[in-house]
């Protein structure tokens, strides 16, 4: 299971799985017990994939941030994230040295431990390959965008072709025949005519 198959619901504790689509809502399942729950439409649902961190850089994705903590605790549980306030920002400096400090909370810090902790304890510690899967499914669309605008000009141009085509038929059509003249007007190099 990839880090974007588990959700973080607002309001609820612990991580879930999408089971099903519900009635005005979707049912999930928590990966710690797999009690499943009801979650309405209006509930705040983030995958694990889209959550970032700030740093005073700009941002750093969760998956790096469990990555650093897996490598700290080689492989095993971080601290509570009942710890102590003080603690728990130590504690998170040594894993993300460049935090920024005024928009990561400390209640931010205890979610991600929080999050650290069941993964550990359910042995889902592969992290370092999230973002790679995620760079590689931008790759090709970025491939594809680049790509438009030339396969777009290489159907304009056969477009651009057959509109001079069909001038230059207009051109070599012969001009109309010359309107025929009366009945009785004689003709040129006709051999019935008398000279004079």
């Amino acid at each position: 299971m990839a880090l974007k198959d588990i959700m973080a619901i607002s309001g609820q504790s612990g991580l879930f799985k999408f089971v099903s689509q519900g009635r005005n809502g979707i049912i999930v399942e928590s990966i710690v017990d797999g009690k499943r729950t009801h979650v309405s439409a209006s509930a705040k649902v983030s995958a694990l994939s889209d959550i970032s961190i700030f740093t005073n850089e700009g941002e750093e994705s969760l998956s790096k941030v469990l990555e650093s903590i897996k490598q700290k605790e080689s492989g095993a549980q971080a601290i509570s994230h009942k710890s102590s306030n003080d603690e728990l920002r130590k504690y998170f400096a040594q894993i993300l040295p460049n935090f920024d400090e005024e928009r990561v909370y400390v209640s931010d810090i205890k979610k991600v431990l929080n999050w650290y902790n069941q993964l550990q304890s359910i042995n889902m510690l592969d992290f370092a390959d999230e973002d790679e899967d995620k760079e590689n499914d931008e790759k090709p669309e970025k491939a594809e965008e680049e790509s438009k605008p030339k396969a777009e000009a290489k159907k304009k141009e056969p477009a651009k072709k057959a509109a001079t085509t069909k001038k230059a038929t207009a051109a070599a059509k012969p001009k109309a025949a010359p309107k025929s003249k009366p009945a009785g007007a004689p003709k040129k190099g006709s051999t019935n005519q008398k000279k004079s």
